[in-house]
């Protein structure tokens, strides 16, 4: 919300010292965020001056329209002469009013005025156009002023209100007064301790008789609405000046005369409006629900299908309009438009809400109707519209109207004087909750401790006791509220905790930078994994109301985000990557009941607990990597070596180190990995083999479904799983004892696992065997097509004695001699 302080002062006795910094620093330690003080004109310097256009000479021969004028500044220019200027618009004629910069004037852009000869003619100055001006956007001609708006040859600066400060709020989803001139303005009143002067408050005469016939098909969908006409509008009456200024000003671009007194009015009081062509509306005006198949063409020329969900104001024809978000096209009103009807409302606001979501259409209407507007304003806005355009467009207000309204019980709530106190840790003086909160329009009803209170219309966000109280605390200060370090007796991080960062660091010691992606996935991504249509991972829970229609799913992989990210990455230059991510995926169970939704006032009871958890999606913590392009890049000390899918496994084995488990792998066929190039993960859970994770290199399809670079490899685990298979940390004995290594070569066929050979060794070599490593696979003639050779290295190691040649060379047997019974190795000749 864009607040000019100009206007502002109009509601708000604020004291002539108060600056817009000032103000602004007020409102952000009230919860109202001022994110810029927008500083209009400072960059503009005068002489800029009143002129009356004396006479016109229009130029030829060039390629386009060039008028050279003389215009009256009065005594401005020093001689009182007329000041002679080259002009190429074409919307202004002798005798108007008109905005002259004079030479060493200089313009909002850093844009100095000075005199030149151009198009053969000397031109000293400038005639102004609204947008040269910095006054709104316009590209159609100078600005002609009208008569009496100023006297030639003075100053246009102050009179135009070319310099101003203007206060950009950012206004939170729950504070939907504060989208208005007039909630702005009672908060700063309230803040200061001034009075305020609500454009609201003002009475409106009794109906004469019923308006235009209107109508509220449910009061669910809507509880108000007011119908005001007008007749004998001039639809070629233009915008005043001042309208078009404050409307640039508050963000809003000037168009027509009926289409910126509803902006003007919104802007004021927060209520959206729209006016009607009257001569376009068949019959009675009727707020209901859209209609299966029904469609609109809204004011941006969209064909629109409705929703049976989206809110309509329709007449007998069909709908009209996308209620609280844009109008129709086929009742705009135009050039001929001399009967207006003004509709104003009260929509519910999920409503809108959602209507604005789902047509991706977000108005300035709609911002303020799904935030929650003011239930009571909307004849007084209706009222402000038509006298407006009678003010200045020549109408003349119907006193007949039409007001349909389905009155609902006011919200009252119970709170203790001192709660506002005991949430912030202050003791507040006695009578401060009172004192807020009346300043801001609620009615207070006090009972010993215990108040009443009804909140005003204005403030529909307010509907608890923790509402009431922020309200006094945010005006008593956030500032004021002492930091208290907490004295606690915390046992520290637990294990998970420890865990979870001790992966983190091990992943960024080795080259990989951690990302955070959104859990928000589609049918797209879980297509360009190649998942089968029966594979799990299809099975996800399904958001009721998703940021994104095209993600409308919870994750239950972490690999379409890495690769969204990878992507993205590769796609900005950086082709070398290794990124990581550690988070929750959602794995929807069995039951189909929906979680309750227990109230704010009381714990949940143990039955209600019960309830949320079977409802609650499995949610494992799992840590995924992806890598592409170089993982260690050229330089003096060598080649670069390109990511494979043997970094993928490697980045699993550093995460199974630290979580103390020992990693199994043998080759898979997953989807989305390349079916030769996969490995599957396991651990051992109380003497149970248990699968925690793939990894190795992504499969073509996948790569391109993504668009990710060629040999780009992934890994995924189950942390959780991890840490469910950790076993209780037994410090080894160490040995004073020497080593006794013994060197194997054994002959396999080429598709056994080396995993397999090193298995068999290990279990073969008994107690004394210390370590057993692989350091050497050969492939080649001397062992034959099909086969490998390879070659471990043992190490043996007693804890009592020094190993004899025998005992070592023993153990050795044995292990060779277990390797080939399970594997087919031979001892290489």
């Amino acid at each position: 919300m864009r607040v000019p302080m100009t206007w502002l002062r109009e509601y708000v006795e604020l004291p002539a010292d108060v600056t817009a910094r000032d103000l602004a620093s007020r409102l952000t330690l009230a919860g109202l965020e001022v994110e810029t003080v927008d500083e209009l004109g400072t960059d503009l310097t005068g002489p800029i001056v009143f002129g009356r256009v004396q006479e016109i000479e229009e130029l030829t021969g060039f390629k386009k329209p060039i008028r050279y004028c003389r215009v009256d500044v009065g005594s401005a220019n020093g001689s009182g002469e007329p000041q002679e200027i080259v002009c190429g618009a074409r919307n202004f004629s002798e005798g108007d009013l008109v905005v002259v910069s004079l030479p060493g004037a200089e313009l909002p852009g850093g844009f100095k005025i000075g005199a030149r000869k151009t198009y053969g003619r000397m031109s000293a100055g400038m005639i102004c156009s609204a947008t040269e001006l910095g006054l709104w956007e316009d590209h159609t001609g100078i600005v002609v002023l009208p008569e009496g708006f100023g006297a030639v040859g003075d100053d246009a600066i102050g009179a135009l209100g070319l310099r101003e400060d203007v206060l950009d709020i950012a206004v939170t989803p729950d504070r939907g007064y504060a989208l208005s001139m007039r909630g702005v303005a009672r908060d700063v009143a309230a803040l200061y301790g001034v009075a305020l002067h609500d454009p609201a408050e003002v009475r409106v005469a009794e109906a004469t008789g019923e308006g235009h016939p209107g109508a509220i098909a449910d009061p669910a969908l809507a509880d108000r609405l007011v119908l005001r006409g007008a007749t004998g509008f001039d639809p070629e009456a233009p915008t005043p000046l001042w309208m078009k200024r404050r409307l640039h000003q508050g963000g809003v671009r000037p168009v027509s005369l009926a289409v910126d007194v509803t902006n003007y009015v919104m802007l004021e009081l927060g209520q959206p409006l729209h006016a009607w062509d009257r001569d376009r509306i068949t019959g009675t005006v009727t707020v209901r629900a859209a209609e299966a198949g029904e469609k609109l063409e809204t004011l941006d020329h969209v064909q629109r299908s409705l929703d049976t969900d989206d809110i309509v104001i329709a007449d007998e024809a069909g709908a009209q309009a996308v209620a609280g978000v844009m109008g129709g096209l086929e009742t705009e009103i135009g050039a001929s438009s001399g009967t207006v009807l003004v509709e104003a409302a009260h929509f519910d606001p999920r409503h809108i809400a959602r209507a604005s979501r789902r047509h991706q259409l977000s108005s300035e209407a709609s911002r303020r109707f799904e935030r929650g507007i003011d239930s009571r304003v909307q004849l007084v806005a209706a009222t402000r519209a038509v006298e407006l355009l009678a003010e200045l467009g020549g109408a003349t207000v119907e006193t007949a109207y039409t007001h349909v309204h389905h009155p609902s019980e006011p919200t009252t709530i119970t709170v203790r004087a001192g709660h506002a106190g005991a949430v912030a840790g202050v003791d507040y003086p006695e009578g401060t909750t009172q004192t807020w909160l009346r300043a801001i329009g609620c009615a207070v009803e006090a009972d010993g401790d215990v108040l009443t209170v009804t909140p005003p219309s204005w403030r529909p966000d307010l509907t608890d006791p923790n509402d009431l109280a922020e309200e006094v605390i945010r005006f008593e200060g956030y500032e004021n509220i002492p930091s208290i370090v907490f004295k606690g007796f915390g046992r520290g991080l637990t294990s998970s905790q420890r865990l979870r960062r001790a992966v983190g660091r091990t992943l960024a010691a080795t080259g990989h930078h951690e990302v955070l992606s959104y859990p928000f996935v589609g049918e797209r991504d879980l297509d360009g994994l190649q998942l089968a249509a029966d594979d799990p991972r299809r099975a996800s829970v399904r958001l009721a109301n998703p940021l994104n229609d095209e993600e409308p799913l919870l994750r239950t992989t972490l690999l379409p985000g890495l690769l969204r990210t990878l992507a993205r990455n590769v796609g900005r230059g950086f082709p070398d990557v290794a990124l990581f991510e550690m988070g929750l995926v959602y794995l929807p169970g069995t039951g189909t009941e929906r979680a309750p939704l227990p109230p704010v006032d009381r714990a949940p009871t143990t039955e209600e607990l019960a309830r949320i958890e079977a409802a609650l999606p499995d949610q494992p913590r799992r840590v995924g990597v992806v890598l592409s392009g170089a993982i260690e890049r050229a330089g003096w000390w060598g080649p670069e070596r390109r990511a494979t899918w043997a970094d993928a496994v490697q980045a699993a084995r550093d995460i199974a180190r630290v979580a103390g488990v020992e990693l199994e792998i043998e080759a898979a066929v997953h989807a989305p990995w390349h079916p030769g190039r996969c490995a599957a993960l396991y651990v051992r859970a109380q003497g149970e083999r248990v699968l925690v994770g793939h990894a190795g290199e992504l499969h073509p399809r996948t790569l391109k479904a993504f668009s990710l670079p060629e040999r780009a490899a992934a890994m995924e685990v189950d942390l959780d799983l991890m840490e469910g298979a950790r076993s209780k940390v037994v410090a080894p004995e160490v040995s004073t004892y020497p080593v006794a290594t013994q060197d194997v070569a054994l002959v396999v066929d080429a598709s056994v696992p080396v995993g397999d050979i090193s298995a068999a060794l290990a279990e073969g070599a008994g107690e004394l065997l210390e370590s057993v490593r692989l350091f050497d696979v050969y492939t080649g003639e001397q062992v034959g097509e099909g086969r490998k050779s390879v070659a471990f290295a043992l190490r043996f190691r007693a804890d009592d004695r020094t190993l004899t040649a025998e005992e070592a060379g023993a153990a050795r047997d044995a292990a060779v001699a277990l390797a080939g019974e399970r594997t087919g190795a031979a001892l290489r000749g």
